[in-house]
């Protein structure tokens, strides 16, 4: 048997409590043939004994499987990013390796108990009848003069919680949808911009649109977000979240709803929740309203890259860990 090659360039950055990113650098023509791959966390007998260990086929099923996020960086390079099992191992299997799909840290039943936690905490149902996002004047200018008006999806970036499939993976736009209590309608203040882009629910959001659970955090204060996704029918989003992400009913779901009542769609949110709603192809600035909000931007309460709470009872889950 010919082996694999020693991996090189090892980094290990990002280390949490529990958690950290790694990545390695291989030889071109290994990386069509390794099918498995695992990291022996336990071994700490001299500096040799932590080196990777590759395997060339066979049956991986015995193998503990905790979460992890990997990806190929750039050619000749792979991260992962995870923690360890119970057993010390942190593996990954050939078909993550071989393709730029992803094997996310949080499988489908891990999103399932989240999102039974975020569902205790949802509330009533309010109605809405716009999607919005806010940016500043400078995003809206470059999308007009660059985009022919048109706002493309780009790549999620880190928030959230640390074993969300669609962080770095998933591309797509970021709305909001939540209202004031008192006055119905999207609040005046916005931690993104003072330029708002609203655009009628039913634009986004219909019976040919798939709607899926992504994730429920919080950022060290008493207010908790859930990512919701929604997919054209058939689109690459909605092919990537299929695989990847619990579907909801849209009629029936404790988070975003879209109903048929007296011959009209109408739309209601979680009123104890904070939605963040990714919609995952090009928006035309044409199908909706531009314009400056009256209040105050709130950049304290960005979650551009924020960082989940790891001790949070509410929004925490276990994995194995």
């Amino acid at each position: 048997m010919e082996l694999l090659s020693t991996p090189k360039n090892i980094e290990i950055n990002n280390i949490t409590c529990d958690s950290f990113r790694i990545s390695w650098a291989m030889e071109k023509g290994d990386l069509e043939r390794v099918t498995h791959y695992f990291i022996d966390l336990n071994k700490k007998e001299n500096k040799n004994s932590n080196k990777f260990k590759h395997r060339d086929g066979g049956d991986a099923g015995s193998w503990h499987k905790p979460g992890r996020l990997e990806r190929q960086l750039t050619s000749g390079r792979r991260e992962v990013r995870g923690a360890a099992g119970r057993d010390g191992l942190l593996e990954g299997d050939g078909d993550a390796l071989m393709s730029p799909c992803l094997s996310p840290d949080y499988a489908k039943e891990h999103l399932a108990q989240l999102q039974e936690k975020a569902e205790l905490i949802a509330g009533r149902m309010l109605r809405f009848s716009v999607f919005y996002r806010n940016q500043h004047k400078e995003y809206f200018q470059h999308v007009r003069m660059h985009c022919g008006n048109v706002m493309k999806p780009s790549l999620k970036d880190n928030s959230g919680s640390h074993g969300s499939p669609t962080s770095g993976m998933l591309h797509g736009i970021f709305f909001s949808c939540n209202t004031e209590f008192n006055t119905g309608q999207p609040p005046q203040d916005s931690p993104y911009g003072r330029y708002r882009f609203q655009i009628p629910a039913q634009r986004l959001f219909n019976p040919n649109t798939n709607l899926y659970f992504a994730d429920f955090y919080c950022m060290y204060t008493a207010y908790h977000y859930v990512v919701l996704v929604l997919a054209p029918k058939g689109s690459s989003g909605d092919l990537f979240c299929r695989e990847r992400l619990p579907q909801l009913d849209i009629s029936s779901n404790k988070f975003l709803t879209c109903c048929v009542e007296e011959g009209e769609l109408v739309y209601r949110h979680a009123q104890d929740s904070i939605l963040e709603v990714i919609y995952t192809e090009p928006v035309d600035l044409s199908l909706g309203v531009l314009g400056e909000i009256s209040g105050h931007q709130l950049m304290s309460l960005s979650t551009a890259n924020a960082k989940k709470d790891p001790s949070c009872k509410t929004c925490n889950i276990s994995v194995g860990r």
